[in-house]
């Protein structure tokens, strides 16, 4: 099953980072984004202007909502900096490439 087909699932106590082999993996299904450190997950998009970039992280916002996992963005005119990790456990999870996988729909 696609990544963006799954739901996220939030983080237990005993919830473990996912290794750096296991993220490179799951990276290859969402080819727009980068690893940061092996504890983040990020992506940089351009648009023609500010209005467009706004609409873009209002979208992508319902999105986190809906499965009550939140990303980081940073909106500028023309640009949108989106950083994904599970702050919980200060590492990346599965639902981390999930929620990335979602907002690729959007784009």
């Amino acid at each position: 099953m696609s990544l963006a087909r799954k739901s996220c699932i939030p983080s237990k106590s005993d919830t473990h980072p996912l290794t750096l082999e296991q993220a490179v993996e799951l990276l290859g299904e969402i080819p727009t984004w980068e690893l940061v450190g092996a504890k983040k997950i990020e992506c940089n998009l351009s648009f023609s202007n500010f209005a467009q970039a706004l609409a873009f992280v209002n979208a992508a916002g319902e999105i986190c909502e809906q499965e009550n996992h939140h990303a980081d963005f940073e909106l500028g005119w023309g640009r949108v900096g989106i950083q994904i990790w599970t702050h919980d456990i200060n590492g990346l999870t599965e639902s981390d490439f999930i929620l990335a996988a979602k907002i690729d729909e959007v784009c």
